[in-house]
């Protein structure tokens, strides 16, 4: 018979090893099994394989019990940031947006977004929602990164290779890789092999470049809520969209030509005319243009932070914006101290500007110049033939401080013929 108690069988020295054992488990148990806070995910399995919601939920599940944990915080806004890319092309594409060269100049809409065959049909009001739920997610996403204070973060990213649910029918094709996005949208001819070699090592600068460029999009996109461009809509709107709500549709049948070749005819030479002689917009929402002037302030005030934090990095790992002394990760592209320096005298320059201490100079009058932020703070109905003839300055035009011209020579001999692309890289 056994003694119903197999443990008196055992020696003191045996029953303390169990014993021992036994609290080792419990131990490793606790310390290996997920509690409620969890383990820390990484945002490249979401990122990579498309799935994006998922990422979201996983991720802000885990920082509401890990607040302070920054790089999570920051994967999150990443995974936030692409999956407003991908709502609004997901949009573009439910209202069949034409591809053709005239809608590739237009940014918003130069995403690589296949021809919808069913589109529904696109209203002025349904176009003004794409903009504002564009605004929202920028928000949402700046409102994620805001509280990053850690100055040692560092998030290594396989960027090209994020996958986008582009026509969202839930399919990844080839052409929903990041890269493919980059190459359709900027121009440029990135392969495969350099997307999966293109390693980014992103830091707190960069958090900082992200949260500044959710600024410079939200600008945008708060320009074109302020307006009543709905006259334009109707009259041209049919260039960019395959199904449109217009009083016009008896003869506003003319579509953009696809071909490679670019050869505009003729009722498209006369809808274009009409675009230029249509952008007359009258002001209904005022507060987006104080908005907009705030957004422009913030990317000022983050450009000069990110860049304190970029020149303070002594490592040299993988980088998306390099200090002088660092190497980007883009190839043959290298940062001087000339061009920061020349960067930082601008955002100065700027900040005057935007705080209407210093004026823009005026071309028809030397004696007159434009304070820029009355412009904004004073807002009124927009006319882009009046801005290039003139007369619609003459609200804001006064006798002030014109801005340093120096400044503004000396950045373009930093930057020589390269200036426009390295002003959109930095932000």
């Amino acid at each position: 018979m056994f003694n119903q108690n197999p443990l008196k069988n055992l020696s003191w020295w045996g029953r303390s090893l169990i014993g021992i054992a036994i609290a080792a488990i419990i131990i490793t148990i606790t310390i290996i099994q997920p509690t409620s806070a969890g383990i820390a995910p990484l945002p490249d399995p979401y990122l990579t394989t498309g799935k994006l919601a998922e990422g979201e939920k996983v991720f802000s599940d885990y920082l509401k019990n890990n607040a302070q944990d920054d790089k999570t915080r920051f994967g999150l806004g990443v995974i936030q940031f692409m999956r407003g890319i991908e709502r609004l092309s997901q949009s573009l594409y439910r209202y069949g947006t034409i591809p053709s060269p005239l809608t590739s100049s237009i940014p918003i809409l130069r995403l690589p977004i296949p021809q919808n065959p069913k589109p529904e049909v696109l209203t002025y009001d349904g176009l003004q929602q794409v903009f504002q739920t564009w605004i929202d997610d920028l928000a949402t996403v700046r409102t994620t990164i805001a509280p990053i204070k850690d100055q040692n973060l560092k998030l290594t990213l396989r960027l090209g290779l994020i996958r986008l649910d582009l026509d969202g029918n839930g399919k990844l094709e080839n052409t929903d890789t990041l890269w493919r996005v980059f190459n359709a949208v900027t121009g440029a001819n990135v392969t495969e092999k350099e997307a999966q070699q293109f390693l980014i090592a992103f830091d707190r600068g960069d958090v900082l470049w992200l949260q500044g460029y959710t600024h410079v999009l939200g600008a945008i996109a708060e320009f074109l809520r302020a307006y009543d461009s709905r006259e334009l809509f109707a009259a041209c709107a049919h260039l960019f969209f395959q199904k449109v709500d217009t009083p016009h549709k008896a003869w506003l049948s003319t579509k953009p030509s696809k071909t490679d070749d670019y050869s505009p005819n003729f009722p498209e030479i006369l809808d274009v005319v009409a675009a230029v002689h249509l952008a007359k917009f009258p002001l209904v929402e005022p507060q987006r243009m104080t908005t907009i002037l705030s957004h422009m302030k913030s990317v000022i005030s983050l450009s000069r932070e990110s860049w304190k934090s970029i020149l303070a990095e002594t490592d040299n790992d993988r980088e998306w914006i390099p200090n002088p002394k660092q190497l980007s990760v883009i190839p043959d592209v290298r940062v001087t101290s000339e061009m920061v320096s020349s960067w930082q005298k601008s955002l100065n320059e700027i900040d005057t500007i935007l705080a209407g201490k210093n004026n823009l100079p005026f071309w028809r009058d030397p004696q007159l110049s434009i304070n820029f932020a009355r412009i904004f703070t004073e807002p009124r109905n927009f006319d882009l033939i009046g801005w290039f003839q003139g007369t619609a300055a003459t609200p804001y035009l006064e006798k002030g401080k014109v801005t340093d011209m120096r400044v503004w020579d000396e950045m373009v001999r930093a930057f020589g013929s390269d200036l426009f692309n390295f002003v959109v890289w930095f932000n």
